[in-house]
């Protein structure tokens, strides 16, 4: 059996952009030897010193409570859900699009529905859907900030999620929409080891031209 290649992945669920990098990082495991390893980072640890409009940072006060609950869960039935918990709530966050307002006139309640979204992601992840409570608690802060700040060591300040590690080089990114499939995403992963094992690499980049694409 060939040996699997470890890649650390660190991703807020509130991402989308690290949700489309995600998908393809398991596509990529169907079709070559790596092994995806799952670390919470936080969109709000990585804002709370930056100049961001007003309507960012309040968003920011929600975006908190998936990545507590994924670190609680972590904590209580180890890392390996990780990835499975991670899946169920980009789904509904990303996908099925749970946290933008509807159409109907009564006032969306972004807190209510992120709630919602959680406790659904941990039944769906045969977890306990009591671990919602984790939300709204400043007790795995810390351990939520440990996670990120490892992950964002590795890169530097200027950027954010996703962050992908393998075989001892970080980057941010890859930022790809829609995902690749197949052997595109092979294609795409060979591209980022070939560009992982060259000495003094540090950055490919154009504009975004389009919007995250969610299958």
């Amino acid at each position: 059996m060939t040996e699997r290649t470890p890649v650390d992945f660190w991703f807020d669920p509130f991402c989308p952009w690290a949700w489309m990098t995600s998908r393809w990082l398991l596509e990529v495991q169907a079709i070559r030897p790596v092994e995806p390893r799952w670390h919470i980072m936080s969109l709000a640890v990585l804002n709370e010193d930056k100049d961001i409009a007003a309507e960012y940072r309040e968003m920011l006060k929600n975006a908190i409570g998936p990545v507590r609950v994924l670190q609680a869960a972590a904590e209580k039935y180890g890392e390996d859900i990780l990835g499975g918990l991670y899946t169920e709530m980009g789904v509904r966050i990303h996908n099925q699009g749970r946290l933008k307002p509807g159409d109907s006139e009564q006032e969306f309640d972004q807190a209510a529905a992120i709630r919602e979204v959680i406790a659904d992601a941990l039944e769906a992840a045969g977890l306990d859907r009591a671990l919602v409570a984790a939300a709204d608690s400043t007790e795995f802060d810390e351990a939520v900030r440990r996670s990120h700040n490892k992950g964002i060591e590795l890169v530097g300040q200027e950027v954010g999620t996703p962050v992908i590690a393998v075989e001892g080089v970080a980057f941010f990114g890859p930022v790809v929409s829609p995902t690749p499939k197949g052997e595109d995403a092979g294609k795409l992963w060979d591209g980022v080891l070939l560009v992982a094992g060259t000495d003094g690499f540090f950055e490919l980049k154009r504009s975004r031209t389009r919007d995250p694409i969610f299958d």
